[in-house]
């Protein structure tokens, strides 16, 4: 197990080294006269990012300085793999969108331009937003890139399977011990099959890390990896275990359904009805409401008994500004330019609307299309009160490791083991072990 750990690490390393597809028309684009070239470089696909596309059309058509190129990447690991390959060179975007995870590794890339200086020099008011989002991408007392499509995981409920089983539909479990009982009066069989399960969780690291920091647990040392570069993960602790063994405990009941590792497999089986909660993100809820046959609803993350919820991290990605060959001053302040409008309560209440994540502007609430939503979509406005409720720790912050998107692939194969027999904690410990391996290279 623990060979395969340092080979997944390994290759993950190797990844971010991987040639790309070259960039020429962006560098064409940057070189034309007239405005103001700004490339962004994205990762939303889909319907979002035809909402992208119409936010950065409106921006082009308000000024005449300024035309930002919205450039698809793929997925936010292909983007950032892209990205390795030209950062700092005249072939970079001006804009970069990047998970959250991929923070500490853009910082560390040093071909970033942190935009605490444009916010330093315009004396922009940050407060402007939602500091549980935008404290996910400050370290110290400098803001490195702006949040931008954000979002957090929440618990989600079939209510009409509850009102069949007896349950009050307005009561979601809030303790691991009430969701084990919950969980069992929602499980029915047909002779030895489960037609209906009562609990999932996606085998993906970003579940196991938040409810890790809603009991107030570190992923790593060095205060989360705020406080200084981590060198040891911390997860497998005594609050890492409790996540394991919950799973563990539910599976072997025969209340856990194991959905796999595709989203819209999960989601699936829950509008199908064959499990009745499960972990998902608020920037899904939307479209659960819309293609369920039954009243969805939407609750905070359950906690070990006796423990205090302390809420969530952000899930999501941010904007970078890129900085080296070819980035010249004048395309970063039309970027900063861009980014400010993004930040509007206009843009963000579209944004809101039609994506589905939290609006970075809490004033685009009060906007009345948002306001028009969340009455056909109550659950929708549930999200935004449950990320209100989080108390800003160096837990709820969120991890910085460079190493990160290894780390989870370690946790996932971990979770994938408890369905094989193997001990809950044994393999928290050996993906602990396989994280430590990536941290000491990655240090060095």
């Amino acid at each position: 197990m623990k060979k395969l750990l340092i080979i997944v690490s390994s290759l993950c390393l190797l990844l971010l080294g991987a040639c790309s597809n070259g960039s020429s028309d962006e560098a064409k684009a940057k070189q034309s006269s007239g405005k103001t070239q700004v490339i962004f470089w994205h990762a939303m696909s889909g319907d979002l990012e035809k909402t992208l596309n119409q936010i950065v059309k409106k921006y082009n058509a308000s000024q005449d300085k300024v035309e930002v190129k919205p450039v698809f990447q793929g997925t936010y690991e292909e983007a950032l793999t892209k990205f390795n390959t030209v950062a700092g060179t005249k072939d970079a975007p001006t804009i970069m969108q990047t998970f959250e995870v991929g923070t500490k590794y853009m910082m560390n890339t040093h071909k970033i331009q942190p935009i605490q200086k444009f916010i330093d020099q315009d004396h922009y008011d940050t407060s402007v937003w939602e500091k549980n989002i935008a404290n996910y991408y400050k370290v110290g007392d400098k803001q490195y890139s702006m949040p931008f499509n954000s979002s957090s995981p929440v618990l989600v409920y079939n209510k009409d399977a509850f009102k069949k089983a007896g349950l009050d539909p307005n009561k979601p479990p809030k303790t691991y011990s009430e969701l084990k009982e919950t969980a069992r009066k929602l499980t029915q069989k047909e002779g030895k099959r489960t037609t209906q399960y009562g609990f999932s969780i996606l085998n993906y690291g970003w579940f196991f890390e938040e409810l890790l920091a809603n009991q107030g647990g570190l992923y790593v040392n060095k205060g989360n990896g705020r406080d200084g570069n981590a060198t040891k993960a911390t997860f497998a602790g005594e609050k890492g275990q409790r996540v394991f063994n919950l799973i563990h405990d539910m599976y072997k009941e025969g209340t856990f359904y194991n959905a796999g590792q595709n989203w819209d497999d999960m989601r699936a089986a829950f509008q199908s009805g064959k499990m009745s909660m499960f972990l998902d993100s608020s920037a899904g809820i939307r479209a659960l409401v819309d293609n369920s046959p039954f009243e969805v609803g939407v609750a905070n993350l359950p906690v070990p008994d006796g423990v205090k919820n302390q809420g969530v991290v952000m899930g999501g990605a941010s904007l970078w500004m890129s900085k080296g060959e070819g980035i010249s001053t004048k395309e970063q302040k039309a970027a900063w330019d861009f980014m400010k409008y993004l930040s509007t309560p206009k843009v963000q209440a579209k944004w809101h609307v039609e994506s589905g994540y939290f609006a970075t502007n809490p004033k685009a609430y009060n906007d009345p299309m948002v306001q028009r939503e969340w009455k056909k979509y109550p659950q929708l406005k549930k999200t935004v009160d449950l990320l209100h409720q989080t108390k800003s720790t160096k837990a709820t912050q969120g991890a910085l490791i460079s190493v990160f998107p290894q780390s989870r692939q370690n946790v996932v194969t971990a979770m994938e083991s408890i369905y094989q027999g193997m001990d809950p904690v044994e393999v928290l410990k050996q993906a602990q072990e396989g994280t430590n391996f990536a941290l000491e290279s990655a240090n060095r």
